[in-house]
């Protein structure tokens, strides 16, 4: 039997007229979207009038799921992979199938779109040529300076995630380590309220702290003047 085809495919990272029209007519195609969260993504689907099975696979049932959908793969039967928003593979466990496929003679067909990476990269106007995305920052203090004096010795701009609960935290630190270095700070991309700042880092964090913190952030360091060629 002739193995399926598994299809990643990237979906809004907020305004859903970004879903492009090759992901649409394949998450029409597909027998099963493998998805984070069931219930958003039948949420998009509904939206988009598209009626597939989902089963979610994630970072706590990734294994057992992992070898549940490729099964699937292997009967024949076509699998879209989606995450939460964005392009999958970035920032969570996608890869793992997508690994996983390939070694079992699966075909992979990556379906481009949304990517908070590259969105906040075009609106940030710094020098984007050489990038390094580091994900989500440590959570222990330590640990996450010891990471920003690491980032901050490479000629390259870096773009990381942030949650809301630990922004503030986060712009310390790249304060103590990138000083008066001017960052672009990102939150809801795409959605009704945007916003895209700049600023050091310091001053960054007061805006963010003079009230309620919400969203989720996308933080773009340029290299450290010092760094820089």
């Amino acid at each position: 039997m002739t193995p399926g085809t598994l299809y990643v495919i990237a979906t809004p990272i907020g305004n859903l007229e970004d879903l492009t029209l090759r992901a649409l007519r394949i998450l029409k195609e597909v027998d099963l979207v493998a998805c984070e969260d069931t219930r958003r993504t039948r949420g998009l689907l509904s939206h988009f009038d598209v009626h597939v099975p989902v089963t979610s696979y994630f970072e706590h049932n990734m294994l057992s799921k992992g070898d549940a959908i490729l099964r699937v793969l292997l009967e024949g039967k076509s699998v879209g992979l989606v995450t939460d928003a964005g392009t999958p593979g970035i920032s969570d466990p996608g890869f793992l199938l997508v690994r996983a496929a390939r070694e079992a003679g699966v075909g992979v067909v990556p379906v481009p779109g949304p990517s908070a990476v590259v969105t906040a990269l075009s609106a940030a106007g710094v020098p984007a040529d050489r990038f390094v995305f580091d994900g989500f920052l440590p959570v222990k203090p330590g640990r996450r300076v010891h990471r920003l004096e690491a980032l901050r010795a490479l000629d390259a701009t870096v773009v990381c995630y942030e949650s809301p609960h630990r922004i503030l935290a986060s712009l310390e630190a790249i304060g103590q380590v990138f000083g008066e270095t001017e960052i672009v700070v990102a939150r809801e991309m795409t959605k009704q309220f945007e916003e895209i700042v700049r600023g050091t880092a310091a001053g960054l964090r007061e805006r963010f702290a003079s009230g309620p913190v919400r969203g989720e952030f996308t933080v773009v360091i340029p290299a450290a003047p010092d760094r820089r060629d």
